[in-house]
């Protein structure tokens, strides 16, 4: 498995303080009794579909996105969901994470509203239609020094026009991209912001527990995450500039920087073991409950829609 990426968000304390949180609270739900919930759609439907698209035509709308390359990224990303990467030093952590999430439930919606995206300049997804500005469609397809990010266009389009579209405090003095905005708080994904995105553009229904500032007051931290793992997908906000120090007890900057998936959770007498979704692949982490609260400041638990009663 692959180590634990660097991390992608860069806020800064200060900048934070200036704002007030409301702790979000779980509302009281019961998931309804019966089989396992089907996606939205399959990989297979997907990959049925995008593999009768052989060609398409340049894009008028994306002058720096080539029609070939385009169409390989995409075709990657549904036969491969997991090698979803948000880019090296980039601020896009959130969107992979959405971007995951999506190709779990409805690659072939993906794929329908990316090559509507290509071809139209505009398209819809949930409740939101997307019109990426100008100087969005000019960048998608030149960044450059981010990893694979470098050679998927599709990916830098995707992240992009939901950095365009989507805006929280952290955007408060930098609402509009300029080159090099996706390594800044332009870029940058906020635990609100987040889940306000899966909500509007998913077919979940999210409860979250957390904040930017503080760890959330669950209890025992793994035996509330491990209760969400029973009754939906889990979102973890982590603090991941930690992570990878050999001392976990020398912790500089209290503050969360990573979105990923949780995939499992156990622990054997004090030993906490996670595999996680992270960015390109999958990560095994190793832990004692005491890291696992201070490293942990949102769980987010996203259920579909219609399978729950409130």
């Amino acid at each position: 498995m692959n180590s634990v990426r660097k991390k992608c968000e860069k806020p800064v304390l200060a900048l934070l303080l200036f704002f007030c949180f409301i702790q979000f609270t779980s509302a009281g739900i019961t998931v309804i009794p019966g089989d396992e919930v089907e996606p939205t759609s399959t990989q297979a439907e997907a990959i049925k579909f995008i593999d009768q698209v052989q060609a398409i035509a340049a894009s008028d709308y994306w002058p720096n996105v080539k029609p070939g390359l385009f169409l390989e990224n995409l075709k990657i990303n549904i036969h491969k969901p997991l090698g979803m990467y948000a880019g090296r030093g980039t601020n896009f952590c959130g969107y992979g994470a959405l971007a995951y999430l999506l190709l779990q439930d409805d690659p072939l919606g993906y794929a329908k509203f990316m090559l509507a995206l290509y071809k139209n300049g505009m398209a819809s997804m949930g409740q939101v239609i997307f019109t990426p500005s100008y100087s969005i469609k000019k960048a998608a397809g030149t960044l450059k020094y981010k990893g694979l990010l470098d050679i998927r266009p599709a990916e830098q389009m995707f992240y992009l026009t939901l950095a365009d579209h989507f805006k929280g405090y952290l955007n408060l003095f930098n609402h509009h991209y300029d080159a090099g905005d996706e390594n800044t708080f332009w870029a940058s994904v906020n635990y609100a912001k987040f889940n306000r995105m899966i909500r509007q553009l998913l077919n979940y229904e999210v409860h979250a527990r957390g904040t930017d500032l503080k760890q959330p007051s669950v209890g025992n931290t793994y035996d509330y995450i491990s209760s969400k793992m029973q009754q939906g997908i889990v979102v973890l906000f982590l603090n991941n500039r930690i992570l990878h120090k050999k001392k976990h007890e020398n912790i500089k900057l209290k503050v969360p920087t990573h979105f990923v998936i949780l995939e499992s959770i156990s622990k054997t007498d004090n030993v906490i073991t996670m595999i996680y979704w992270d960015y390109g692949g999958k990560t095994l982490l190793q832990i004692e409950p005491e890291f696992l609260h201070k490293i942990v400041f949102g769980i987010s638990q996203c259920i579909k829609k219609g399978h729950i009663e409130k």
